[in-house]
């Protein structure tokens, strides 16, 4: 939880600690989430009735869960985002054409969010979602969103979320992934090995448009498959032909 984060109304703080407790657990009663959040079990209780009043969470037999309330609002913003309604059609066929994962994500408030996740016929199981979202250094697709943008910003974005290590391939060190951001801008796409799931590998280029980072498309899969001429070559070639066929329709839709 972010309860340290100031904020100047608490109490939305704390609801959405719940909202996050609820999350994190998979559904809770009102003690388990007053002991995660070390919080009175009426206040937690209160918490959780205004929130069931305003159709945010259900409560099953006294086990609180989050609702699909959430997925109006998410669902909305995502409907607003021309990236989003112009790269659908291209991740929909990436993903035919390799038979893996292909995504499509943004950066907001520092955090990269899966704003599109698409599954060809050979794709593996994910732990990602849309609206998933994760520590930019740890994928390829947020890395290649960094490589572009200001110097400045990125080391703002690295000092307020820092760089946590999801597994022990991530880069956590600030001058290895500056060195990383040159290769990306040179050879025009990012990777990601194993730096967040083991045994995936991710190839994603940036969208962009002049000096904006409009997002990052990628393609994953598991590293057997993602080897030799298919690895270096062929997903690459696709990944980079399917952003820039979204970079140009971006300026005309």
């Amino acid at each position: 939880m972010q309860t340290e984060i100031d904020v100047p109304v608490k109490a939305t703080r704390v609801s959405f600690d719940v909202v996050e407790v609820l999350r994190a657990l998979d559904g809770a009663g009102v003690t388990e989430v007053a002991d995660e959040l070390d919080l009175p079990r009426s206040t937690v209780h209160d918490h959780l009735r205004t929130l069931e009043e305003l159709e945010l969470v259900v409560n099953e037999d006294g086990t609180y869960k989050t609702g699909t309330r959430f997925l109006e609002f998410g669902g909305y913003a995502r409907q607003r985002m021309k990236v989003f309604e112009v790269a659908k059609p291209e991740l929909q066929k990436l993903a035919e054409q390799t038979g893996e994962h292909s995504n499509l994500m943004v950066e907001e408030h520092g955090r990269g969010v899966f704003l599109y996740k698409t599954e060809g016929e050979n794709a593996v199981k994910l732990d990602t979602y849309n609206g998933y979202r994760v520590h930019l250094q740890t994928t390829a697709l947020g890395k290649a969103m960094m490589a572009h943008m200001d110097e400045e910003r990125v080391r703002d974005l690295l000092d307020r979320h820092g760089m946590p290590a999801i597994t022990d391939r991530t880069v956590t060190d600030e001058d290895v992934l500056f060195e990383q951001f040159e290769e990306i801008r040179e050879r025009g796409y990012a990777i990601d090995r194993e730096e967040r799931v083991r045994g995936m590998i991710c190839i994603a280029a940036p969208l962009l448009d002049d000096d904006e980072v409009l997002g990052a498309i990628s393609v994953s899969g598991p590293k057997n498959r993602m080897q030799g001429e298919r690895f270096e070559e062929e997903i690459p070639r696709q990944v980079l032909r399917i952003a820039n066929v979204i970079e140009v329709n971006m300026t005309h839709a």
